[in-house]
């Protein structure tokens, strides 16, 4: 379904990324994993169109979108929860789930989408009037994700969706995950620190390290790879 091949990034004459490829099947949740600074974050922003890619392809259902501005590659069926969640926090949930519409045409016949955020997050039903600036961070979380899933998405993009969560919520957010894809079908593309749990949720695995692909297999041979374990998964 997405395919990158040889993606190169730079921030001025920092090279964020260096010839990155990698495919994501329809259907599947696939990882990127790695430190802090590994041009994980970057991948996703490329995708998206958020940044622009210096050489490369990028293809998505067998056409080339590395060239699309955002709105396009949303209207195509991507759309991406970036790091810190970004909600309008002024607005309410209500407000911000319609925001993830804008390129709907059929903006009036949204109850469906709304029923099925609503089941799969009851936590937003249950605060649909209240401004989101108010939530906790785990129900900022979910927000964010709704709103993606508002504009019916093909391919989910999560930008560390454990970021500032509270370790009690962190299990359902990944749950959650599991269920969005397993449910609906949706491919997913999944950032994320944690290694455990992304490992444990996703079928395919790449670890990026200061800008390139070093590893990827399995999930669970990645679990067990000794490298792995030792640099992401606190054993060693």
């Amino acid at each position: 379904m997405l395919e990158i091949r040889d993606l190169c990034v730079s921030y001025g004459s920092i090279n964020a990324l260096q010839q990155v490829s990698l495919q994501v099947a329809q259907g599947s949740i696939v990882t990127l994993i790695g430190a802090n600074g590994a041009g994980k974050s970057t991948t996703l922003r490329t995708v998206s169109g958020l940044l622009r890619k210096e050489r490369g392809s990028i293809r998505y259902q067998d056409e080339e979108i590395g060239d699309e501005p955002p709105h396009r590659i949303v209207a195509r069926g991507i759309s991406h929860v970036p790091e810190g969640r970004m909600i309008f926090a002024n607005l309410t949930v209500r407000e911000n789930l319609l925001m993830g519409a804008y390129l709907r045409k059929d903006r009036k016949n949204l109850g469906q989408e709304f029923d099925f955020v609503f089941s799969v997050f009851p936590r937003l039903k249950e605060r649909e009037r209240q401004v989101a600036g108010t939530l906790s961070g785990g129900e900022q979380q979910m927000l964010a994700i709704g709103r993606a899933l508002m504009s019916k998405p093909r391919c989910l993009m999560l930008d560390e969706p454990s970021l500032g969560i509270a370790p009690i919520l962190v299990k359902t957010i990944f749950q959650k995950i599991a269920e969005i894809n397993r449910t609906l079908g949706i491919t997913i593309l999944l950032v994320e620190q944690n290694a455990n749990l992304a490992l444990e949720v996703s079928n395919y695995g790449y670890v990026l390290e200061t800008g390139r692909i070093i590893l990827h297999d399995n999930s669970d041979a990645l679990r067990n790879n000794e490298q792995v374990k030792s640099a992401y998964l606190g054993a060693g």
